[in-house]
């Protein structure tokens, strides 16, 4: 089997990084992408068929109990009925199809993106910083972060035959590169 390096490079603000991946990195890929997205599935599939998932009591009580600076927040949603019932729908199926998106790879920089933003609300929300403001929320919104810049969705996915679905002969991340935003 052939090796071939592949060297990333990326200038942000004037300052330019640049890196070499291993040929196993693809694995890895793969791997961060399914791990998040069988932990999603599942997570949202249990609370879907549980059908009692409720977050009110969560976002008035739990939050302003760990001193969260998010916690003046997280308790205004909690006092709107209309949002807690949507948060009610919107978390257990979010993590269903953010998961069934990571699984079989499709639009799966949104699926990346909303999971990293539930994410960012969870590690607000479930604030604790006794050992530092790095903990398992944090870590999981920046490896959903890097499923989306790695565009993970083409290793074994099914973005890599989206993108390549012709109209009007022509492929579609070529027609409409907005969807490079949704894709990979």
């Amino acid at each position: 089997m052939a090796s071939r390096e592949v060297t990333l490079e990326s200038t942000v603000a004037g300052y330019t990084a640049t890196g070499k991946l291993h040929t196993l990195s693809v694995w890895f890929i793969l791997a961060l992408r399914l791990m998040m997205g069988i932990a999603f599935f599942q997570s949202g599939l249990d609370k879907v068929l549980a059908g009692d998932f409720s977050a009110g009591g969560y976002l008035t009580q739990a939050v302003p109990s760990n001193r969260s600076p998010a916690a003046d927040l997280f308790v205004a949603m909690g006092n709107t009925p209309w949002f807690v019932d949507f948060v009610n729908i919107a978390v257990p199926w979010g993590e269903v199809l953010i998961g069934l998106g990571l699984i079989f790879g499709a639009l799966t920089r949104l699926a990346a993106f909303w999971g990293a933003f539930m994410m960012l609300l969870f590690y607000l929300g479930n604030w604790d910083v006794a050992h530092g403001y790095i903990n398992g929320d944090f870590a999981y919104m920046l490896v959903f972060l890097s499923v989306a810049a790695f565009g993970a969705g083409r290793i074994l996915g099914l973005d890599a035959y989206i993108e390549r679905y012709e109209v009007d002969g022509q492929p579609l991340v070529e027609r409409y590169p907005w969807t490079r935003y949704l894709l990979g």
